[in-house]
């Protein structure tokens, strides 16, 4: 890929007029002029990133931030008002958590899914490429941002949420919060990291987030518990990774969740998160490393 850029090729010594000194500035062929990882390059890539969404951020932090409090109110109005309980806390309590991680997870999907089409429709994907970056430093730069604008949109939904009233967004266990969180963020970032390298136009772009990432998130136990569903679907709903990251993510907060009847079946499906997303991020390196649709 861009490697390329990395190396440069020592003159020829032996050549006449050419004086030694001059040589040893220069490295022998082959040899990588910035060893390990390109910190100030991937640190680029990160700030370029950030920067992109910043500079609309009443489109890309508070639009969604409001579009998910919308959700709060519609639910809670329409069916919280009788004093109806889930898990033992009130619906807006139980439904708020579930609706923070799934705007984060979301906007993480749309950050990355962006990076990668948009040069490739406007023709500036030579502007990725070309860099002395490495595939897994541009992935990397490309996760990061994604999951810093997923962990804006959080904090931003959480801070409306904790305002609405009837809402408690007490932590029962930060570590889970934080790593159900992240998992979510990065799982997306991922995918849409993916979609951004198949996807030829927006189009396909939005086919990919209408009707698999929207459904999945929305289907998954945002509103509800899948104790409440057939045994069929309730099986289906545990084949589907976005309802370990909601209901991993609302444990952190009410300290209990419909994973499992113990805390140990929330560990397992944390660990088996953290699995799913090494080997997402493995599918994801090999792509990249290929080349496909990047340099036809």
């Amino acid at each position: 890929m861009a490697n390329q850029a990395r190396t440069e090729h020592k003159p020829d010594a032996s050549n006449a007029g050419t004086h030694p000194r001059q040589t040893e500035r220069f490295p022998q062929r082959g040899v990588p002029i910035i060893a390990g990882i390109n910190r100030i390059g991937l640190w680029s890539l990160y700030i370029k990133e950030v920067r992109r969404f910043l500079k609309v951020q009443t489109q890309t932090i508070w639009a969604p931030a409001v579009t998910t409090l919308l959700f709060l109110v519609i639910f809670t109005v329409a069916l919280g008002r009788s004093g109806r309980e889930v898990l033992g806390v009130p619906f807006a309590t139980f439904v708020a958590p579930g609706l923070i991680v799934m705007g984060m997870m979301q906007n993480a999907f749309a950050n990355s899914s962006f990076s990668l089409l948009a040069g490739k429709i406007q023709g500036t994907i030579i502007d990725l490429l070309m860099p002395p970056l490495s595939e897994g430093e541009l992935m990397a730069g490309i996760v990061a941002a994604a999951v810093t604008r997923a962990i804006l949109v959080g904090g931003a939904v959480a801070l409306a949420m904790a305002l609405w009233p009837g809402v408690s967004l007490a932590a029962a266990h930060p570590w889970a919060i934080v790593w159900f969180g992240l998992m979510g963020a990065v799982m997306l970032a991922l995918l849409g990291l993916l979609t951004s390298i198949w996807a030829e136009k927006f189009d396909h772009n939005a086919a990919i987030s209408n009707f698999i990432v929207a459904p999945l998130s929305l289907l998954s136990g945002t509103f509800y518990v899948i104790d409440n569903l057939a045994p069929i679907f309730q099986a289906i709903s545990r084949l589907n990774p976005f309802f370990y990251v909601i209901s991993g993510f609302r444990f952190g907060f009410l300290g209990q969740s419909d994973i499992g009847d113990t805390n140990l079946a929330v560990i397992y499906s944390a660990v088996g998160l953290g699995l799913f997303n090494l080997a997402l991020t493995a599918a994801t390196y090999a792509l990249l490393k290929s080349g496909w649709k990047l340099k036809d």
